[in-house]
């Protein structure tokens, strides 16, 4: 299929409207509308609903849009790693949320191009559904998750456990206040945090990475929990305080990979992650 078809319909998916679509690609309207209508040939299937108001994606776009996601990406990977090839010997792709790349993941990257500085890494901040679909479609050789999804053909390891404090903007806090920012840390940390605080009221803010809630609490004062590894150098710096009184939670990290690869550079980069765990083992 023509890539070109894929990339058209994300965009249209994208911005709901052929004409908008048209712009952001830089092709004509009727160029646009000539791709979606090859597309819905090939597929058998009309992928999107038009209306003088735009367009929607019908079920079976719905169902496409996935897939349209993993060929852009694959293809993507594909002219990377064909245009490296000259200058690299190989080409690895490591992702993590934005709070694992936080003073430790960029750490193995360092380590990486120093054991093997003809080897091209690209690295992605993403969040574990995301990450899990690029292991899955071979767009991703590593990721670093907190919650991760066991699918067939991918290897979970557990790499190491992250402790989550409580911090805030003032001294003297001994619990979530007010102005409380709630980060989405997964499943069992929205477990234990409604053990420990059963009586308290939905936050005001929620927030999905820790480094928001950072941003938040620097710029408008309030609380979060946060890893002690992230928290560290904003306390030792007085501008964050740990609620010592507040309960703190286990959030262990884990390593996906494929369980068969043929990167031979792939066991490299998981001997460094696990490398940088042990002084702490």
């Amino acid at each position: 299929m023509d890539i070109n078809l894929a990339r058209t319909f994300l965009m249209v998916a994208e911005t709901g409207s052929f004409i908008d679509a048209a712009h952001r690609l830089n092709i004509t309207q009727s160029t646009v509308s000539a791709r979606i209508k090859g597309l819905e040939d090939l597929l058998g299937r009309p992928v999107f609903e038009r209306s003088k108001s735009g367009a929607d994606m019908t079920a079976a776009g719905e169902q496409f849009h996935k897939h349209a996601l993993a060929l852009v990406r694959v293809w993507q990977r594909a002219q990377l790693e064909v245009s490296l090839s000259d200058q690299h010997r190989d080409h690895i792709a490591i992702g993590a949320p934005a709070a694992l790349w936080h003073g430790f993941l960029l750490k193995s990257i360092s380590r990486l191009r120093s054991d093997a500085a003809d080897v091209a890494v690209s690295a992605t901040a993403a969040l574990s559904d995301v990450l899990t679909q690029r292991l899955i479609e071979g767009t991703l050789d590593i990721g670093l998750m907190y919650s991760p999804s066991h699918s067939p053909g991918l290897v979970v390891e557990h790499l190491f456990d992250e402790t989550l404090i409580l911090v805030s903007s003032r001294p003297n806090d001994n619990a979530p206040g007010e102005d409380y920012i709630y980060v989405e840390w997964g499943p069992a940390f929205d477990i234990q945090h409604t053990q420990s605080y059963p009586d308290l009221e939905p936050p005001p803010q929620v927030v999905n990475i820790g480094w928001l809630g950072i941003q938040l609490i620097l710029a408008n004062g309030g609380s979060c929990y946060l890893p002690v590894r992230m928290a560290e150098p904003l306390i030792a710096s007085g501008r964050l305080y740990a609620v010592s009184d507040a309960p703190r939670y286990p959030h262990p990290a884990y390593m996906v990979y494929p369980k068969d690869s043929d990167n031979p550079f792939i066991a490299l980069a998981l001997d460094g992650l696990r490398a940088l765990i042990r002084p702490a083992a």
